[in-house]
């Protein structure tokens, strides 16, 4: 029988899924999904911002070079013996993974059998960190070749360029896998400072979902997890005096590119402080989307029509705790064209107000995405833990959406899209290819 075991219920969606606290600090969800494929992802709230940390037993911060948090995902996939994790998971048969955000690291698997050997591996090898001096050397060439595919990337270097112009102190600002220069500082300590201090079991949280069974789940923790002492983890993040408007209202460079792409970025500083809210508002910008720039707009057809914008273009939102921002993107033979359109096409549409009709067709789109959601174990999975980690149940989600009204979205739109909060970053063609 496990301890305070709590069930939440969504007679709305005929779901639930189980938590705990395990005995060893570990915040556990399973999620009971009749479905072919088993998931789980175990993840630390730590990703590439945590660069500024302290515990409050300590006097002062300890600052470390950017990249670490990417960098100890690629490390604790090695374990002692020369033995890699993947190939422990190719045995059961799981499909592993692994990624970092800029708030958080996961590892992963998948599974269609032996479900539960997988598990082990799982919390196995993450709980234990095995770093040599020669290994790290070793990664850090790897991880710089990586580093260059990237920078090698139109998509990755428009992202990172937007981001530098919407933030001017934010450490989204940051890139995750860090700089060839900055990881070049990483040594053996300072991954293991890094390690216990986030790879506390008390700063991680699993999530399983598919069929599974809690009790077994709860099992495999007391075999393989050790009782982690509780820590209070102090994070600096230096953004407190992040103006309001972007950094810069453009950034351009040139790559090998055949036609100019680019993406417009809406900053958002009026972040709420209630999960629900910044959830609430979240499924809103996504009905705004939909409503403003789907395939269906009319804001697509004529910029489309005109030839200003490929079949590719698209829109998405990114709000959490820490930042917030809305992104449009496609490629243009004139950007610059495109985003005078956008201003204009924002502002006529703030003066005439938004369509009711439009309003329901695209909320009932966004609903309909997210019940569809549910029929993935991988995306149950992935959204449990991210919204996990910003204090929010994804049984809420959908009475969350049917509360968002006509008017709620226009006070977005109103509120949020003025012209100090955009910016536009724009790869084009090398100079001689023009």
């Amino acid at each position: 029988m496990i301890k305070d075991l709590v069930v939440t219920e969504s007679q709305l969606l005929e779901e639930k899924h189980y938590r705990f606290k395990h005995k060893s600090g570990l915040e556990v969800y399973v999620f009971p999904k009749d479905l072919t494929t088993s998931y789980a992802i175990f993840a630390t709230r730590y990703g590439s911002m945590d660069n500024k940390f302290k515990l409050s037993t300590d006097k002062e911060f300890t600052i470390v070079p950017d990249g670490i948090a990417h960098f100890l995902e690629h490390k604790l996939f090695e374990c002692e013996g020369g033995i890699d994790a993947f190939e422990l998971f190719a045995k059961t048969g799981a499909s592993a993974n692994a990624y970092t955000s800029n708030t958080m690291t996961g590892y992963l698997f998948s599974a269609t059998d032996n479900f539960y050997e997988s598990l082990e591996i799982l919390l196995d090898f993450v709980t234990h960190p095995y770093f040599t001096e020669e290994t790290v050397q070793k990664e850090m060439g790897i991880i710089g070749q990586e580093i260059g595919m990237y920078e090698d990337r139109p998509g990755s270097r428009l992202n990172k360029e937007l981001l530098k112009a919407l933030y001017k102190k934010n450490k989204i600002r940051i890139d995750i896998a860090g700089t060839c220069e900055s990881i070049a500082k990483i040594n053996v300590d300072i991954l293991y400072k890094c390690y216990n201090t986030f790879y506390n079991l008390n700063n991680m949280t699993l999530a399983v979902c598919g069929d599974v069974d809690v009790d077994k789940v709860n099992e495999i923790c007391d075999k393989i997890l050790k009782v982690a002492k509780p820590i209070e983890i102090i994070r600096d993040y230096e953004d407190d005096d992040e103006p309001k408007e972007v950094n810069k209202k453009r950034a351009y460079l040139q790559m090998d590119v055949s036609k100019p792409i680019f993406s417009i970025g809406i900053k958002d500083t009026n972040i709420s402080k209630c999960p629900k809210e910044r959830a609430k508002k979240s499924y809103a910008t996504e009905i705004l989307n939909e409503m403003l720039f789907s395939q269906s707009s009319s804001f697509y057809n004529e910029l489309y029509d005109a030839n200003l914008i490929s079949i590719d273009f698209s829109s998405g939102c990114e709000l959490t705790k820490y930042y917030s921002f809305n992104v449009i993107s496609s490629e243009s033979s004139n950007p610059e064209l495109v985003y005078k359109k956008f201003v204009d096409y924002v502002e006529e549409t703030k003066k005439k107000g938004l369509d009711k009709e439009s309003f329901d067709l695209a909320k009932k789109t966004i609903y309909s995405s997210n019940i569809k959601s549910f029929d993935s174990t991988e995306e149950i999975g992935d959204k449990l833990i991210f919204n996990v980690f910003d204090d929010f149940d994804i049984l809420d989600a959908s009475d969350v959406i049917n509360s968002i009204t006509l008017e709620y979205v226009s006070d977005i739109l109103k509120e949020g899209y003025k012209e100090e909060y955009y910016t536009m970053a724009v790869v084009e063609p090398l100079a001689d290819k023009k």
